[in-house]
Parts: C-alpha cells; structure tokens; sequence
C-alpha cells in the first residue's frame, strides 16, 4: 500500500483562508511488482471539511521499494492569491486566477490580457473601495464628487484621468497614485512587445493591485479601530459624568 500521510496545503474557503492540515480521503492503491500503474489521491481540508485536492500519480514497486511520481493536480498548483485581493477583484477571481497562472508559467501576453480584463472589468468596484476610504477619511466633497464621476466613467483611462490629484493619501503607494500606475502598464501595447516584457508588465499589475487592496483593508481598518477607541472613551466620560 502506499503511505499517504496528511499534508499541510493552502486552504481557499472562507472558514479557512490559510495553511491547513489535508487528510486522504481515498484509499490507498495497492502496487504491483514492476507494473506501473495510474492513481488518483484526493485530500480534503480537515479544518472546513469542503476544499479537495486531487493529485494524479503513476507508481510502481521493485521488491522491497518502489516510486511515484506526481504528473498532475487539481486544482491547479499556484501560490494562494490574499483574500483582501480577492474582495477587490470580486467576481473576476477566477479570470485572475487564470493570470496567475500564466505568470507561473512565463507566459507574459496571457497573463498581461487576463489581468487588464480583470482591471478593466472591475473599474467601477474598485473605485467604490476608494470612495468608500474617501469618506471614511472625512475627505472634501468635492473630492469625493470627482471620485463618483470617474467611477461612472465607461474607460478606465479617462476615470483615471479625471481623479490625478483626488486619491487620499493612505491608498498611496511610496508617494504614487495606484490608479495612475496601472494606467501606465495597461495602456502599453502588445504588439511590440516580447513575451519577457509582457511578463515584467503583468507582473508589475499585479503587485500593484494587490498592494492597492492592502492600503485599501489597512486604510478602513485603521478607521474602524480609531472609531471605536472613542466611543469607548467617549462613552467612559459619559458613565463618570453620570
């Protein structure tokens, strides 16, 4: 029989959303002397007890040994995407996903489409996370006038256009307004560009939104613990005045 010991995997679901321990959940094949032979193992998240994962192995025995070799798995291998990219990408995860796995591959164009469609796609939910950290950092209504329009905008290039100077400074990222700099790497065009430089590019999209999506959890976060710091303090002065 082979040993099919648990396994520490990233775990995708909600409950989880980090590193658990796996458990086989199929039965362990059985090897026969100098016949290769082609098996399935599945491994489900002991923690959640909903996300598999499914490898495809080709094993053998000699005597008293023997090997296997993994020539598959699904889903995908892929490093996990954090979960505060995922809410910012919503309904495009997997379309990102897709990119990511391109990038893994070296497949620069793929991986540069799949994630200026997920921009572009996702322009408006974007720009309601930003508007949403606007408010909540009591910026001028002015600002956040500017902001609702680009929002509305049908392009990408001309919302980014109309809010250059209208970005609250937390979602800034090394002094550079996010919007901007992913303006700049997908308004390149492929034509003239080699699969290495198309990978440079999307790789660039991608660290960017994803550190977009850090300032954007980290800017509300913020926000709400400074709310309820004085509340509780407001609320201490309010029983002692009583």
């Amino acid at each position: 029989m082979v040993h099919t010991p648990e396994i520490q995997l990233h775990c995708p679901d909600d409950a989880c959303n980090g590193t658990r321990f796996f458990r086989c959940i199929s039965e362990g094949p059985t090897l026969r002397a100098r016949v290769p032979s082609f098996e399935y193992l599945t491994y489900r998240c002991s923690n959640c007890q909903r996300k598999e994962k499914t490898f495809s192995l080709t094993v053998a025995r000699d005597k008293e040994s023997g090997f296997a070799i993994k020539f598959g798995e699904f889903p995908p291998f892929g490093p996990p995407t954090p979960p505060r990219l995922v809410k910012l990408i919503g309904p495009d995860r997997e379309l990102f996903l897709k990119g990511r796995r391109c990038e893994n591959q070296g497949l620069g164009i793929g991986a540069f489409v799949y994630y200026r469609r997920v921009v572009e796609h996702q322009k408006a939910r974007i720009f309601d996370e930003i508007i949403k950290v606007a408010r909540r950092l009591n910026a001028p209504e002015q600002t956040i006038g500017e902001l609702e329009a680009a929002r509305n905008e049908t392009q990408f290039s001309k919302g980014v256009s109309m809010v250059k100077e209208g970005i609250p400074q937390a979602l800034l990222i090394n002094g550079h307004n996010p919007l901007l700099l992913l303006h700049r790497a997908l308004s390149e065009g492929l034509h003239d560009r080699s699969d290495e430089e198309c990978l440079e590019l999307a790789t660039s999209v991608r660290v960017v939104l994803d550190e977009l999506a850090e300032h954007l959890a980290q800017a509300l976060k913020d926000e709400a613990q400074l709310d309820h710091a004085l509340k509780t303090l407001l609320s201490t002065k309010d029983k002692k005045e009583s």
